[in-house]
């Protein structure tokens, strides 16, 4: 049911989407860059999260739509940036806008991103103050988001990063945006103080359960049988908590040896993962992103029973469950 209704949602912010880019720069080489990579596809998780934490309060969908748009279309600009960052080539399986455009034009086009989506949240056709607030919420979590990118940047100089540096650091690059997402939906549905601050700790937490689960894919065995690069964090150098986590365990000699090895073989990369497993690093990672869903699901406790409430439940548990 969640598959379905994700991409039932995924079609409607696209047409949002679409409206606000597709027809405003005449089709000129700018916009056809900032919309490549919305265009690409996704989850939608953002936008999913904004409509029904606004149905969860008794708001309408309707109302909530520009916003929705308004987070993907932000989180979009970060993966622009990321991509140059990063030196990317492939996002959702297609070429990067910097490779396709050039990085000034991608910049440009992340940059044009970021003013759309405050174009479109303001745009919502719910009360004035609601609006404005809902504004407000979005420049703070991307001031967040940047110190986030910012941390996890850092950590690729340092030697160790403790276990409390890597979740502040997760809850501002990834956590922060999705508990914007549940807050403005939220806000925007009508919500009182006690409904927006279990949303909001309930976004916290789901994102950051999100993230550790990602990096569990990124390495376990589970993402090899789905097809994903395995191990692409390790031979990048990144302190995941399964890296923190490993060098405190016997398995630490084996991690500091492959830790940014950017030609680390398949067969050191799965001698490593079976390291991590007879060590239950694996283990303790999906321990933690389900104790962090636990709390997501406590705090959504605490509002009335409805569908979007149990929409927004089976989400938290597709974060821990999914295939990608």
């Amino acid at each position: 049911m969640i598959d379905a209704e994700l991409k039932r949602i995924a079609a409607l912010v696209d047409g949002e989407i679409r409206a606000s880019l597709a027809g405003a720069g005449g089709g000129s080489d700018l916009y056809r860059a900032a919309l490549h990579l919305p265009m690409q596809g996704g989850k939608r998780m953002r936008p999913f999260l904004v409509i029904k934490s606004c149905e969860a309060v008794g708001g309408r969908a309707e109302d909530a739509l520009s916003a929705a748009a308004a987070i993907e279309v932000l989180h979009n600009f970060t993966l622009v940036h990321d991509d140059i960052m990063d030196n990317d080539l492939l996002r959702r399986g297609a070429p990067t806008v910097h490779t396709l455009w050039g990085v000034p034009t991608a910049i440009l086009a992340g940059d044009l991103l970021f003013a759309k989506a405050f174009s479109l949240i303001l745009s919502s056709g719910a009360e004035c103050a609601r609006v404005r607030r809902s504004a407000e919420v979005l420049a703070r979590a991307t001031v967040t988001l940047s110190e986030g990118q910012r941390m996890d940047m850092s950590f690729e100089d340092r030697e160790e990063v403790t276990e409390e540096e890597y979740f502040e650091m997760v809850y501002r690059k990834t956590g922060a945006l999705i508990e914007a997402s549940a807050t403005i939906g939220g806000i925007i549905g009508g919500g009182g103080e006690a409904e927006i601050g279990a949303l909001a700790e309930y976004g916290a937490s789901t994102g950051t359960a999100f993230q550790i689960y990602d990096d569990y894919l990124g390495i376990s065995s589970r993402g090899e049988v789905l097809g994903k690069l395995v191990g692409n964090d390790i031979r990048a150098g990144k302190k995941t908590l399964i890296v923190i986590k490993a060098l405190q365990t016997p398995a630490r000699g084996g991690v500091l040896r492959l830790l940014g090895k950017r030609d680390a073989s398949d067969s050191e990369i799965s001698s490593l993962v079976r390291a991590l497993e007879e060590n239950g690093v694996l283990d303790y990672v999906r321990a933690k992103a389900s104790s962090l869903t636990e709390r997501a699901l406590g705090a959504l406790s605490r509002l009335r029973p409805s569908p979007a409430r149990k929409a927004l439940e089976e989400l938290a548990l597709y974060t821990i469950s999914r295939e990608k």
